[in-house]
């Protein structure tokens, strides 16, 4: 399977259409936005319908820009377009699982209430975890100046689940940035990456 993973664009639309671009020359079969494709919600809608044109399931979950009923209202009005929050989306063997919103709190309760409901879902497919937050003590949360910023309950959450790959955001400065926590791939695809599984 070919994925190809964006975040953080906050809108831009140069940005955008340079990933449109690439998704057209790449050919995935599965798109994912790990969020804050808008700033602020400002054009969110326009901003979603310019995946159509690819032609391919467009994942999505909210980053702290977005709403999840904001993202979910705009989904339902699609044919391609697949809200994650919260929720599972199975293709063939591989199972996603989406978290967004956030990205400030090193633990969250209500995220850490849900890893039953996701493991319980797995029934031995490969899981494609999804979240807008990155894990904690990786490099994908370390800034300069101030240390590790991730989630622990994320981590948590790849400790239990062991998704053979984790995709986030949120934190700019790591974009491009990957590491592993035991056998989990973890990165941050920045402005697009494809990743063969």
């Amino acid at each position: 399977m070919k994925i190809f993973a964006f975040t953080d664009t906050h809108g831009e639309e140069k940005i955008i259409n340079k990933i449109l671009s690439q998704i057209k020359k790449e050919s995935p079969n599965i798109i994912i936005c790990a969020g804050d494709i808008s700033d602020l919600s400002k054009n969110l809608k326009k901003l979603i319908l310019k995946f159509k044109e690819t032609n391919t399931p467009f994942l999505i979950i909210p980053g702290n820009h977005e709403t999840p009923k904001e993202i979910r209202e705009i989904c339902e009005k699609t044919s391609f377009a697949i809200p994650l929050h919260k929720s599972a989306y199975t293709v063939g063997d591989y199972i996603f699982f989406g978290y967004g919103t956030g990205g400030f709190d090193k633990t969250n309760k209500n995220f850490e209430k849900i890893i039953p409901k996701f493991k319980e879902r797995i029934n031995n497919k490969k899981v494609i975890l999804v979240t807008h937050a990155p894990p904690y003590k990786t490099n994908l949360d370390k800034l300069d100046q101030i240390g590790h910023q991730g989630s622990l309950s994320i981590r948590k959450l790849i400790e239990t689940i062991h998704p053979i790959v984790h995709i986030c955001g949120h934190l700019h400065e790591n974009a491009g940035n990957i590491d592993k926590i035991n056998n989990t791939l973890i990165l941050n695809p920045g402005n697009g990456k494809i990743i063969e599984i």
